[in-house]
């Protein structure tokens, strides 16, 4: 069993490594919907701190609550997901166009496996039904207003953000995350 005082753990790490001291993991090794990947790994309470950066679109809205439920139980209380997916309200024809449900095309594009494009009105639902406290990062309004709240980026980088990915310039945001941190209580 892997234990660790300050345990951080990625998941779906697609052969990335943003956050260096972190454990980097992939879905065949730690599914987040199998329970028995978690316990061979890691004891309950044991990690600080879970990353997603554009893993929870591939689960539909009732297995996004049972794998916040998994995560739960591993977390430390007052640990955290840091949890980044396409956001639905991004108002831009082509983004949406890439991040919709089955995809823009062919089945080997990521976007193929897309089960729901969340706002941050489902992913706070989501997540506050398996018991967390969550925290708007970057997410877009009804209006297709964006809104940004600060963040620190040791605490789980996310590369699609509105200040790390190359798309964003010039004060024109081309590419964005619905980003929020899932806080489970102390």
């Amino acid at each position: 069993m892997f234990v660790k005082e300050e345990l951080k753990v990625v998941v779906g790490a697609e052969g990335y490594n943003n956050n260096p001291g972190w454990l980097h993991t992939q879905e065949a090794e730690l599914n987040l919907l199998k329970r028995t990947d978690w316990t061979k790994k890691f004891a309950p309470n044991s990690i600080a701190a879970i990353l997603a950066e554009h893993v929870w679109e591939h689960l539909t809205y009732e297995e996004g609550i049972e794998a916040a439920k998994v995560c739960y139980e591993f977390l430390q209380p007052g640990g955290y997901i840091r949890c980044a997916v396409p956001d639905a309200f991004f108002p831009d024809e082509d983004y949406q166009a890439g991040v919709q449900v089955g995809g823009p095309g062919p089945l080997d594009h990521p976007a193929a496996s897309h089960k729901i494009v969340h706002n941050y009105k489902t992913m706070t639902s989501m997540f506050e039904e398996a018991g967390f406290e969550v925290k708007l990062l970057e997410y877009c309004d009804e209006n297709g207003e964006f809104h940004y709240n600060e963040w620190n980026e040791k605490a789980g980088f996310i590369y699609r953000s509105k200040r790390f990915d190359h798309r964003n310039q010039d004060e024109k945001l081309g590419f964005v995350s619905l980003i929020v941190d899932a806080i489970r209580p102390k």
